[in-house]
């Protein structure tokens, strides 16, 4: 995933947006990058940050760089932001996104004009290098970015940094947030609308789906209008986002609690003595599930968390797995002998929480009951760089999908498999139940998921669980 972050300021930026970038840290873990325009000109610095926080990153640029307008991000991908001298005069950019038609876009632009690109150390290109190629083929940046828009084929938000101005453009469909923060004195565009909050912004406004916007220190204005069609990802109020977040208006760890409540009254005759959230994502859901069922909620395991990362994270399986059990740590008042509801926010590869409900149950756990806060992930992403959808081959569904079926399923069945009426996803269900060790397994539904964001569904992309960019009729 990755996120992005700016500020337009009377006054030194630097603290502001140093602050504002390290509250995405929860959306990538290998790249940081501010880039600013001071009295010197561009300054710009990025690091790798896959082994330290960002904040330990940047000290140094922290303390000695300057400028009125800045931005930076956090990426899971490529090194960003990008210094860019063209035709257009020079800038920086940085962007949160995913090209599908890569090779077609660089083909586009060898045949107008453009002379090379730059291989990455894995021999890709840097998809954010290929966008500002895009907007260049064109004679403003306006007319650039809208071009960059329509021609990339999945989702495409940016800020690009100039010696007067931060542009914010939001992806064509919306799939990410981008919202705008005010103060006296200061202007903010952010991907997270917490991001801003202690640094004493207010919100302004958050651009719709496909809009661009001019942002300066005294405010934000609008030269290319939202688009009336909006497919953003239901997925980021069920995991990705921050909890004190809001997108559309709608706060993330309201819709938690939400599915959560919408869970227990549709689980009638499980018998629990404790309500809990995996640690830590699903405690939101989990409350929501406690208040409406009535079983108590408690933490039977705590997450360490001041030392150990995100262990979804590492490319290792054998590095998940040992950081998964390292980082929980037993209450064993609240294990031996008990029957335990434990409420998670999703189930993708599934091995983490298998592991979960093995330390339970070596730690005494009579019963151990799963109830996940999203249907079953079907499909990979193609629409965001999720680090958790890596192939639709490590999905727990398809995984037992594929051996229900004896083979590669169609897409007509997968569909079979994703309908919650259907004998087809009884069985899925059941086989991952016993594949994952537990008493008895529950997944919310999607019509029910769509109730707990409470926007327009033809607003929300479903894509990773319905096949379908938008909600099937």
């Amino acid at each position: 995933m990755g996120g992005v972050f700016g500020v337009a300021s009377k006054e030194d930026c630097v603290f502001d947006l140093f602050f504002g970038i390290d509250y995405h840290s929860h959306l990538g873990t290998k790249k940081g990058g501010i880039a600013v325009y001071g009295p010197g000109g561009f300054d710009r610095a990025i690091h790798n940050i896959e082994n330290s926080p960002f904040r330990t990153k940047f000290e140094k640029e922290f303390e000695e760089m300057e400028g009125r307008l800045g931005i930076g991000c956090i990426s899971d991908n490529e090194p960003q932001p990008l210094m860019v001298r063209s035709h257009l005069g020079n800038f920086a950019i940085t962007t949160v996104g995913r090209i599908n038609n890569q090779e077609e876009l660089v083909r586009l632009a060898f045949e107008n004009g453009a002379s090379h690109f730059l291989e990455m150390s894995g021999g890709d290109i840097n998809p954010t290098e290929l966008v500002a190629s895009l907007i260049n083929q064109k004679d403003c940046l306006v007319e650039g970015i809208k071009y960059a828009q329509e021609k990339i084929e999945g989702s495409m938000t940016m800020l690009i940094l100039t010696q007067k101005e931060i542009y914010a453009a939001r992806d064509f469909f919306g799939r990410t947030p981008l919202i705008v923060g005010q103060k006296n004195g200061a202007c903010c565009v952010s991907f997270e609308s917490f991001a801003f909050i202690n640094l004493g912004y207010k919100t302004l406004k958050e651009l719709g789906a496909g809009e661009i916007a001019v942002i300066t220190p005294e405010g934000c204005e609008t030269v290319s209008p939202a688009r009336e069609e909006m497919r953003i990802c239901s997925f980021l109020w069920a995991y990705y986002g921050y909890p004190t977040s809001v997108y559309e208006g709608v706060s993330v760890e309201k819709m938690r609690y939400n599915c959560g409540m919408l869970l227990a009254l549709k689980d009638k005759g499980t018998e629990a003595d404790i309500v809990a959230g995996v640690p830590d994502s699903g405690t939101a859901h989990a409350i929501g599930y406690a208040n409406a069922s009535g079983v108590p909620f408690a933490r039977p395991c705590i997450k360490y968390t001041p030392t150990w990362p995100r262990s979804f994270m590492s490319g290792k399986q054998k590095h998940r797995k040992l950081v998964a059990k390292m980082k929980l740590l037993p209450v064993d008042p609240l294990i031996k002998d008990k029957r335990l509801m434990l409420i998670e926010d999703s189930i993708v590869r599934g091995t983490q929480l298998r592991e979960t409900t093995d330390f339970l149950y070596e730690s005494g756990a009579k019963e151990i009951h799963i109830r996940t806060s999203c249907p079953p992930p079907l499909f990979r992403c193609k629409y965001l760089n999720f680090s958790r959808f890596t192939s639709e081959d490590d999905l727990i569904a398809r995984k037992v999908i594929k051996e229900l079926e004896r083979g590669e399923p169609s897409e007509e069945v997968l569909l079979e498999y994703a309908d919650p009426n259907s004998e087809k996803y009884s069985a899925m269900i059941e086989a991952i139940r016993v594949r994952l060790n537990f008493t008895s397994l529950g997944y919310l539904r999607l019509d029910d998921l769509v109730k707990a964001i409470g926007i327009d569904p033809r607003n929300l992309c479903t894509y990773c669980w319905s096949g379908c960019a938008g909600v099937r009729d």
